[in-house]
C-alpha cells in the first residue's frame, strides 16, 4: 500500500485539513472496510489533497444521507455501501463492504456507476490500493472549474464543497458564476431530495 500511496501523493500533492481518526471509528469499521484503508486512516487521518480537490472522509457523516438516497433510487444493498472519499464538487466514492466493488456517485448530476465485485476478500486491499493509485486531478475536477473556483471562492474547509446554486436538478447553469462554497453534508442532503439516482450506463472496464 505504501508505494501506491506515495504515487497518490506525487499525483495529488501533500495532505491538508487533516482530521485525526479516533480509535472508535477504526473499531467501528474493522469488519466493514479493508485493513489497508483503516491503516491509511490511522497514519494519515481524513484529509484533503490537491488543494482540496479530493478528500478522504468519515463514512459515518454521510451514512444517513447516502442510504436514504440509494434506497429511494432502488439501488440494492444500500446499507453495505460506505462513502470513503469525495471530490470538491460532490463526486462520492462508495465501497461495498461485502462485494468489494465501488459505486461512484456524481451528486450534482444525480448519476452513478458501479464497478464489478472483487474476486474475493483477499483482493480487497489491492482494490483499495489501486483506487488511490489511479486518482488524478482531471477525474475529480468538474468541467475544469476547480482552479477557477479555488481562486474566486477560496480554499475549502474539511466540511465544505463547491456547489451549484441553484442546483443543476433545478435548472441551474453549471458554470463558475453559479458556484458557491457550501456545507458538504447539508448540500448533499438537499441534492438527494431533488432527484433519484440514475445509472450513467458506462460499461465496466473489466467487461470490455
Amino acid at each position: 500500500m505504501e508505494e501506491y500511496y506515495e504515487y497518490f501523493l506525487e499525483t495529488l500533492g501533500p495532505a491538508m485539513g487533516r482530521r485525526e481518526v479516533p480509535l472508535s471509528s477504526l473499531n467501528k469499521y474493522a469488519d466493514k472496510l479493508p485493513e489497508q484503508l483503516l491503516k491509511q486512516w490511522s497514519e494519515y487521518g481524513w484529509s484533503g489533497y490537491a488543494e482540496g480537490l479530493f478528500w478522504t472522509v468519515n463514512p459515518a457523516e454521510y451514512q444517513e444521507m447516502i442510504r436514504s438516497w440509494l434506497d429511494d433510487s432502488g439501488i440494492p444493498d444500500s446499507h453495505f455501501y460506505n462513502v470513503v472519499a469525495r471530490s470538491a464538487f460532490g463526486e462520492l466514492y462508495l465501497w461495498h463492504e461485502h462485494a468489494g466493488n465501488w459505486l461512484e456517485l456524481s451528486a450534482p448530476y444525480a448519476r452513478f456507476h458501479a464497478t464489478k465485485p472483487a474476486l474475493g476478500r483477499h483482493c480487497f486491499n489491492d482494490e483499495i490500493a489501486l483506487f488511490f493509485a489511479t486518482q488524478d486531478r482531471e477525474s475529480n475536477d468538474l468541467e475544469d472549474l476547480f482552479e477557477q473556483a479555488l481562486k474566486t471562492l477560496g480554499p475549502l474547509q474539511p466540511d465544505e464543497m463547491y456547489g451549484f446554486v441553484p442546483a443543476l436538478a433545478l435548472g441551474g447553469p453549471g458554470d463558475l458564476k453559479h458556484l458557491q462554497k457550501v456545507k458538504t453534508i447539508e448540500h448533499l442532503t438537499f441534492l438527494s431530495q431533488l432527484a433519484p439516482l440514475t445509472d450513467w450506463g458506462f460499461p465496466d472496464i473489466d467487461s470490455l
